[in-house]
């Protein structure tokens, strides 16, 4: 992230700053909140910190499966207003994180084959919370990103969500690639959402589907794509190739909707 000159910030670090109700800083603080189990997005550690007093909070975190990131000493002071963080942040998560059982679980309860949303890496929160959204209104029952190289559920995902946070499941797993094998055992049937593949509009959506969508600069990555068992595409009549991620998870998400009634 960059530093104006002039000491404005870029809405980048103003949602920072607006998210400082859901940072825990200190070792201490820290400490008594993983002890506590609160659900926690990642554990900022300052560069230079892993082997030091930091360590026992770092192998608290790897034990819960809560991702650890490094930044420098002054986005840890910018972050927290300057206060004493003592090299660590907890950056606490919106929303619980449930899991691929917890999302199939609910499928069943409501009576109906499962559908699911993937996230292959997304980076932007905005994204993310207009996915929730949109699959909360579509009847996804519940939406899956890995725990890296992803954006969690912070403040700002859950603000872009207008609400939908609240309702929707969000399971966070270590592989993707490895959740979408499981998916796909219990009956699901895969899609991937990449500009190579067959149009949208003529795919079969219905019974048990799972729609991966990928990151805004990337898209699917090679291994998800090859772990999908087919890929879908939306036709573009413009001068541009591509869409927003959440506007082309919406899309497929009603498209898979309408079939599925």
């Amino acid at each position: 992230m960059e530093y104006k000159k002039d000491g404005n910030e870029t809405r980048n670090h103003k949602e920072e700053k607006q998210e400082r109700d859901d940072l825990i800083i200190g070792r201490n603080a820290v400490r008594e909140a993983l002890k506590a189990n609160r659900p926690a997005d990642y554990l900022l550690v300052q560069k230079g910190e892993r082997k030091g007093a930091a360590a026992p909070l770092i192998a608290m975190c790897a034990e819960k499966k809560i991702p650890i990131k490094e930044a420098d000493e002054k986005k840890l002071d910018f972050l927290c207003g300057h206060a004493n963080h003592q090299g660590v942040i907890l950056v606490a998560a919106a929303k619980e994180y449930c899991t691929l059982d917890d999302i199939f679980a609910y499928a069943e309860e409501k009576g109906e084959p499962p559908f699911l949303v993937l996230c292959d890496s997304l980076e932007d929160p905005h994204n993310l919370g207009a996915i929730i959204r949109s699959a909360e209104a579509a009847g996804v029952h519940g939406v899956v990103i890995p725990a890296r190289r992803s954006v969690g559920l912070g403040y700002t995902v859950g603000k872009a969500s207008a609400g939908a946070l609240e309702y929707m499941r969000v399971a966070r797993v270590t592989n993707l690639a490895a959740a979408i094998e499981e998916i796909k055992q219990r009956g699901v049937w895969v899609f991937a959402a990449d500009m190579d593949g067959a149009p949208y509009d003529k795919t079969d959506f219905s019974g048990a589907v799972a729609i991966v969508v990928g990151s805004e600069g990337k898209g699917v990555s090679r291994l998800v794509k090859e772990k999908a068992d087919a890929v879908v595409s939306i036709p573009m009549k413009g001068q541009i190739n591509s869409l927003n991620a959440s506007v082309a998870a919406g899309i497929l998400m009603f498209e898979a909707a309408k079939k599925r009634t």
